[in-house]
């Protein structure tokens, strides 16, 4: 009990800390304004680059098809950088291309098209209302407030053990890989705030740094999964040290994102109570909740994985798993992301409800 009171005083502390690194970029903007006297608002701000003629045809139609068409084409990349994963057993696969089909393919374009057509009607006052913001102002608080969010999303879902298990799908998998990026639960994915925000911030005026910060999110979370390694270099070569430094603390790699992909924190690498940043590490460095090792577990997923079947992880709780004793069963226990050990046997407890 003491141990969740201390979790629920830390998390009220940062969220509270949260509010202020939410509203930095917003503040620092206005303050430029002021001290440089540049009233963005009275003039047309467009792209400070010239981009490709097709590129600039899906951006004029953003609010029609261009944004589903994006969001299909990241989705599809993805996919077949995904494919040169080796280790799929037939359920992992079936598993891994489930999840990146229905909630990646799938969903967003419908989700992203059929929004742009209703939000003209619950909000008509909103259509391009912060379209005046220049685009590097833009890209800047879009990022904050996308990676943020979704950190508190991914870190409330490793430290509410309700939550656990709507989450536990991404954690099963026992290998990294482009192709396990995407692997989540249905019900996780559709909670997922940065679909809606990039749609509503394409409607209100913003859709060119939105999806600008949604390609490079991509790139980045995408690079943090990958089954190469890219960070070695920068700790093997000296001269790279420095830059090293700055890569860790800033971005998510392979080196800080392994942690927290690794089965166990016995070896002083993984870190899976930790090190929950997406795009930005950095909130890990602020809020404490980061180690940085420059080390690579061995292992990866759940010690008490039992395999459930493809469908169970997608669609549970709609769909149940018929493994005995699993989380995921229809009487599974709850637990958080860490299941108690027995003292002489080193079995999981899983009958235990875990303190998160």
């Amino acid at each position: 009990m003491k141990i969740e009171q201390n979790v629920a005083q830390r998390i009220w502390r940062d969220a509270f800390l949260s509010i202020l690194l939410y509203l930095a970029p917003i503040a620092l903007m206005f303050a430029t304004f002021y001290f440089t006297d540049h009233k963005p608002w009275a003039i047309s701000n467009g792209l400070p680059f010239k981009a490709p003629g097709f590129i600039e045809a899906i951006f004029n139609n953003l609010s029609s098809w261009g944004l589903p068409v994006i969001i299909l084409a990241i989705g599809v990349i993805e996919f077949i950088a995904g494919l040169y994963e080796t280790k799929w057993t037939k359920n992992e696969r079936i598993l891994d291309i489930a999840c990146f089909v229905i909630p990646k393919i799938i969903i967003p374009p419908v989700v992203a098209y059929y929004s742009l057509q209703f939000l003209p009607q619950w909000l008509p006052g909103l259509k391009d209302s912060f379209a005046w913001i220049p685009f590097w102002w833009a890209f800047a608080i879009i990022a904050v407030a996308d990676d943020l969010t979704q950190y508190w999303y991914h870190r409330l879902h490793h430290q509410v053990p309700w939550l656990w298990r709507f989450h536990r799908t991404h954690h099963s998998a026992p290998y990294m890989g482009m192709a396990m990026a995407g692997r989540q639960n249905f019900i996780y994915t559709v909670f997922f705030s940065q679909t809606y925000l990039t749609v509503a911030l394409t409607y209100m005026g913003l859709g060119y740094a939105a999806l600008f910060v949604k390609v490079v999110k991509s790139l980045i979370v995408t690079g943090a999964h990958s089954s190469i390694p890219w960070d070695k270099p920068f700790y093997q070569i000296r001269v790279l040290n420095p830059i090293a430094w700055v890569l860790e603390r800033f971005i998510s790699t392979p080196a800080t994102h392994y942690a927290h992909h690794a089965d166990t924190t016995d070896d002083g690498v993984g870190h899976y109570k930790g090190n929950f940043g997406n795009m930005f590490f950095l909130w890990d460095i602020i809020f404490g909740t980061g180690i940085i090792t420059r080390r690579y577990p061995t292992s990866f997923g759940i010690k008490h994985y039992k395999e459930e079947e493809w469908y169970a992880q997608l669609l549970w709780p709609i769909f149940k798993s018929k493994k005995e004793g699993s989380e995921l069963a229809a009487d599974g226990p709850m637990v958080g992301d860490e299941v108690p050990v027995h003292p002489l046997t080193t079995e999981p407890l899983l009958e235990a409800k875990a303190a998160s």
